[in-house]
C-alpha cells in the first residue's frame, strides 16, 4: 500500500526498507470523487496529504468570489500550514478537480513519524522548503511575469494541464479572465504555426 508515497520518499532520502514499511502504520488513504472538498474554509486542518492521483485546487473566497491560489497534481503536498501549526481555522479551500487520490497523515501521527524516525524529520524540512519555495515562485510570478509568461511556466509544469483542469480555473489562479486565456492561447498558437 502506498506505492506512490514510498518511491517518492525513496526519491528524496536514502530509507531502509523497514522506514519505507513505517508508512503503512501512518498513513491513511482518502478517495475523492470530482468536486468533492478534502478541506473547507473554517475547518482546521489536522493533516498533511500527498496527491497520489489525481488534481486539487486550493482556493479561497474574497468579497464572495472564490480566487485560485495554486493547483497540485501527482507527487505534490497539500495542507493548510498555517492551520496545521498553529491548530486554527483555515482560510484555504482544497477541492478535487477529478477523481482524486490522497495519502493523509495526521499531525500527531506526524510529530510520532518523526520521532521513531529522524530520517522523515529531515524528510519533512525538505518538503516544507519545496511548498516555501513554490509560494514564493507563485507571489513573484504574480508580482512581476506578464499573463502570457505565468501561462507558458504553468504549461511547462504541467503539460496536461487543460485534460485535468477547467479554463475558468486556470485564468483564475493566472489572475486573468477566461476571455484573455483564451487569447493568449490563440496568440501562442499562431506563433507556433508561423
Amino acid at each position: 500500500m502506498f506505492e506512490e508515497l514510498k518511491i517518492y520518499c525513496k526519491s528524496i532520502i536514502p530509507l531502509t526498507e523497514e522506514d519505507i514499511m513505517m508508512l503503512d502504520d501512518f498513513f491513511e488513504v482518502k478517495n475523492l470523487k470530482k468536486k468533492e472538498f478534502l478541506l473547507k474554509n473554517g475547518a482546521q486542518c489536522n493533516f498533511i496529504g500527498f496527491v497520489a492521483s489525481g488534481t486539487i485546487r486550493h482556493f479561497h473566497i474574497k468579497d464572495g468570489v472564490e480566487k485560485t491560489c495554486d493547483i497540485s497534481f501527482e507527487n505534490a503536498w497539500v495542507t493548510d500550514f498555517q492551520s496545521f501549526i498553529n491548530n486554527t481555522s483555515c482560510v484555504m479551500n482544497l477541492q478535487a478537480l477529478e477523481a482524486t487520490k490522497i495519502y493523509l497523515i495526521k499531525r500527531e501521527k506526524l510529530y510520532s513519524l518523526y520521532s521513531k524516525c529522524h530520517k522523515y524529520e529531515t524528510f519533512g524540512r525538505l518538503m516544507a522548503e519545496q511548498v516555501a519555495q513554490r509560494a514564493t515562485e507563485i507571489a513573484m510570478s504574480l508580482s512581476s511575469d506578464k499573463p502570457e509568461e505565468r501561462f507558458q511556466n504553468l504549461l511547462k509544469r504541467q503539460p496536461d494541464l487543460f485534460q485535468k483542469v477547467p479554463q475558468k480555473y486556470i485564468a483564475n489562479f493566472l489572475g486573468i479572465s477566461p476571455e484573455s486565456l483564451s487569447r493568449i492561447q490563440k496568440r501562442i498558437h499562431n506563433k507556433r504555426k508561423s
